[in-house]
């Protein structure tokens, strides 16, 4: 791994009841979360980072998305996805989000999954044991809100001050027990609404 990766650590959650109410299709979610040197920390101002991340982005990805499709029991299980990223306290923010927004590295999950929508993310400043929240999305319809859930979890020792913590998300399926409806219900509703306003 061209990388310097520390520790590959994984997270799984599995929710059978939500709202006291039990379901018979419980949700898994699963973390992948890679903790690397930062490979431009203590460097200054770098100003071409692409270029030195380009040739290893598509490495980490495909690692990442292997480790993540084996985790969840397969990529085909997959309905909700994201990313995140957190930089350690010597890094910049732009840091962090050049690794995960580069489509060496995201195209990986996104072919993996047979997605059509784009990887939610969050990428942040953190220290050792900062929060890290995993936004995701319906891999085929961001107007599905059953399926925006956050995966959250952390990692007691990262990041260090010099390293980044690149995480990709999964979730087997959407919120228990979904109410709240579709955008596209919302849509429908407020062209109905102002139709009969304009009468």
């Amino acid at each position: 791994m061209s990388f310097e990766i520390r520790k590959i650590v994984s997270y799984v959650e599995e929710t059978l009841i939500e709202g006291g109410k039990a379901t018979d299709k419980p949700i898994t979610m699963v973390g992948l979360a890679v903790v690397m040197k930062n490979p431009w920390a203590g460097r200054g101002f770098v100003e071409d980072i692409r270029s030195e991340l380009n040739p290893h982005a598509s490495e980490l990805g495909a690692l990442m998305v292997e480790r993540l499709s084996a985790a969840i029991g397969g990529a085909d299980k997959i309905e909700a996805y994201g990313k995140a990223a957190v930089v350690g306290a010597d890094g910049e923010i732009e840091h962090a989000s050049a690794v995960i927004h580069n489509l060496r590295f995201g195209n990986h999950y996104r072919q993996a999954v047979n997605a059509k929508s784009y990887l939610s993310f969050t990428n942040k400043r953190g220290g050792p044991g900062t929060s890290i929240q995993i936004p995701m999305m319906h891999k085929d319809d961001e107007g599905a809100r059953s399926h925006y859930v956050t995966l959250e979890m952390q990692i007691e020792d990262a990041p260090r001050a010099d390293e980044i913590v690149v995480v990709l998300g999964a979730s087997d399926g959407g919120r228990l027990h979904p109410r709240i409806g579709s955008r596209y219900i919302d849509l429908e509703e407020l062209a109905a609404e102002q139709a009969q306003q304009a009468q």
